[in-house]
């Protein structure tokens, strides 16, 4: 049996000098400092040594273009897949900080009724029995599951 290893890399920095919610919203790329990110992400992934075999990366323009250097570094192509794309936010599109500023900002209110129910979708405590994710280290072994 052939191991496998996950690697999930984050965007980089997003050029947003309006400090706008982004969320799905097109035209939102990588600022300078993101693409030098998405440069060192690629660096370390090398220094690694394991080979590569394959880059999936959610549609979204910051997405892609934090998953280039990997795959040039590595001769691949990127597989945009839409079940990797951000999670949708009520407050999209918006200028909100997550801080306890969004109070002075009567269109957000609505949405931040309940903090156990994000803006942006279900919290894990709906999630049926068994699907959350699990994450563990390298290295260790999965915990059993319970009934």
């Amino acid at each position: 049996m052939t191991a496998t290893r996950l690697h999930l890399v984050r965007h980089g920095e997003v050029a947003n000098p309006g400090k706008v919610l982004y969320g799905r919203l097109p035209g939102f790329g990588l600022s300078d400092r993101g693409r030098e990110m998405a440069a060192r992400a690629s660096e370390a992934l090398a220094e690694l040594g394991r080979p590569v075999s394959r880059i999936l990366s959610s549609p979204l323009e910051r997405a892609v273009e934090s998953a280039e250097p990997i795959a040039q570094r590595f001769g691949l192509e990127i597989e945009k897949r839409e079940g990797l794309i951000e999670a949708m936010s009520h407050l999209e599109g918006g200028q909100y900080s997550m801080d306890l500023s969004i109070l002075g900002k009567p269109a957000a209110w609505r949405y931040l009724v309940n903090p156990l129910r994000p803006s942006w979708g279900s919290p894990s405590a709906s999630w049926p029995t068994g699907s959350a994710p699990r994450w563990t280290r390298p290295g260790r072994r999965r915990p059993a599951a319970t009934s």
